[in-house]
């Protein structure tokens, strides 16, 4: 026996070996069928090769090179079958042509124009080339190239990462395998020794386990087997022409612990693959998940600013009818009657607050919320939204200040009028319902070092927890004094105060030393021109 006869008998077996293995994974599955077709070729190809090349005459080579022929010619037919499959093209006529046409080379195989008879050369018999013999290489590489332009098609066409990549490695694999296969034409045409068995045997290798059974089409698995076939298949020659009992001893030894080797090596890149594979579908669930939850989000706030739309009118009505009883515009009334009125009218207030609250969130998580910049002057601005809550303020019975630096300064900034009153009416409010009693103040001074207008609200109130401060302008974030203090507060307004100043291009901070000991909010706006 020489080096081509034991690999020729080391493909049939592992050829036959692996392709029943991957059909019975999925005996349905027509890519798995045509694998096993392709799979039973090849150990034909190798068992009439290892004839071929253990033959002790002419007369015997030439018989098993009919069937090494015959496998040959059909093997690039049924593998375009096979990819064709794989990268899910329809083209039956073509197949149904190639089919016919390899039957025809088959037959033409037989006759003195595709071979004369055999003669010795590398120690073993091969073919003597008839004058049409140039045909059969023709037509194996042909396909083997319509292969390849049907993986390059399906790689450039497809969009599934998992999928390209799968393409790119089996291309890989058919270029080692058949350009490696292709060698064994050379002897007849150039006189070149071939070597296709080794690369042959190395395709079979990886391409059954990595590709089709367990799908581990990545690069790593592909070197991985690549590299434990290679060496196991370096030790097994060195076995097989070992001279001494000695040597073979040593050299079996060796190939085991190889083997051993190999195979832990593989299965830990397969599981390393595995992971992956299995983190990047949990990635991409997760991806799915996350898009169907910021859907779900969207269509919240879209129903939560229909809602609250709806609420606005019968609100605004309820309380413009309670503000006209009370200045009397509808007759006189008892003081029991006033006092019932004005409790619908403070209810009213604080639930059009709320409404409103609500509106602002859903504008700012649709992106829906618009903004009317114009120049206006802060210092005014700030003294209308004093003079607006001053009906508050008096009944809080809180000391309140307003004090602006007064140096000529010119108080223009670019805002939204309403958007930024509503904001300093905010903090106000805040301010005194957090403030059993004390003093709430309120000044404006310009930053010459940062170059900014600074507003401060400063109170006496009942403070901030140090661990809450970092959390304060979240949403629905709320300390736990503050609901003891005022449980109508729904925790949105300072996250909507943080939205619109940051839409104007300021900031706004919270600072205290701790429950019980007053908070001080400070807003900074840019002067005029600057948004």
């Amino acid at each position: 026996m020489n080096l081509f006869s034991i690999t020729s008998l080391i493909i049939f077996l592992s050829s036959i070996g692996f392709g029943l293995s991957v059909y019975a994974t999925d005996r349905k599955s027509k890519t798995n069928r045509r694998w096993l077709a392709f799979s039973a070729l090849i150990s034909l190809w190798s068992l009439g090769l290892f004839g071929v090349t253990s033959a002790s005459d002419a007369l015997s080579a030439l018989r098993w090179q009919y069937l090494l022929d015959v496998s040959a010619i059909f093997m690039p037919v049924v593998y375009f079958g096979f990819v064709s499959e794989l990268v899910k093209v329809k083209n039956f006529y073509w197949r149904a042509g190639s089919y016919v046409l390899a039957a025809i080379l088959a037959v033409f195989s037989f006759t003195p124009y595709f071979k004369t008879g055999m003669i010795s050369r590398y120690s073993f018999y091969w073919i003597e080339p008839g004058s049409l013999y140039i045909v059969f290489p023709i037509f194996f590489v042909a396909y083997i190239i319509a292969c390849l332009v049907l993986y390059i098609r399906a790689y450039v066409k497809s969009t599934d990462r998992m999928f390209r990549a799968q393409i790119r490695n089996i291309f890989l694999a058919s270029l080692i395998g058949f350009g490696g296969g292709i060698t064994n034409f050379l002897p007849q045409i150039i006189n070149a020794y071939p070597f296709g068995n080794y690369f042959v045997l190395l395709y079979l290798f990886f391409m059954s386990y990595g590709v089709l059974k367990y799908k581990l089409l990545s690069a790593k698995m592909i070197s991985a087997q690549l590299f434990a076939g290679a060496t196991v298949l370096v030790f097994l020659f060195n076995l097989l022409q070992a001279g001494t009992m000695q040597a073979r001893a040593i050299d079996f030894l060796l190939l085991i612990l190889v083997v051993l080797f190999s195979v832990l090596l593989v299965r830990g890149v397969y599981k390393e693959v595995s992971q992956r594979e299995k983190i990047q579908k949990l990635a991409t669930d997760l991806q799915k998940a996350n898009d169907r939850l910021t859907e779900l989000d969207r269509e919240k706030s879209e129903f939560v600013s229909f809602a609250t739309h709806q609420l606005r009118s019968p609100l605004t009505a309820m309380k413009g009818y309670a503000s006209m009883i009370l200045d009397g515009d509808m007759g006189e009334m008892s003081k029991d009657v006033k006092q019932g009125v004005s409790r619908i009218y403070d209810s009213s207030n604080t639930l059009m607050n709320i409404v409103n609250d609500y509106l602002n969130i859903t504008r700012i998580e649709l992106g829906s919320m618009k903004y009317a910049f114009e120049t206006i002057d802060l210092k005014t601005l700030i003294e209308d939204t004093i003079a607006e809550l001053k009906p508050n303020i008096e009944k809080s019975g809180l000391a309140f200040s307003f004090k602006a630096e007064d140096r000529g300064i010119d108080w223009r900034v670019t805002a939204d009028r309403d958007k930024l009153k509503q904001v300093i009416a905010n903090l106000i409010d805040n301010s005194m319902k957090y403030t059993p009693s004390g003093s709430v103040a309120v000044t404006l001074c310009f930053d010459r070092a940062d170059h900014k207008f600074v507003v401060t609200l400063k109170d006496t109130g009942i403070g901030i927890a140090r661990e809450v401060l970092p959390h304060l302008f979240q949403k629905w974030s709320r300390a736990g004094n503050a609901n003891k203090t005022n449980i109508k507060g729904t925790g949105l307004g300072l996250f909507v105060a943080k939205e619109m100043i940051n839409a104007h291009n300021g900031t706004i901070r919270a600072e205290s030393d701790g429950e019980g000991k007053g908070s001080t909010f400070i807003v900074e706006l840019e002067p005029f021109g600057k948004i």
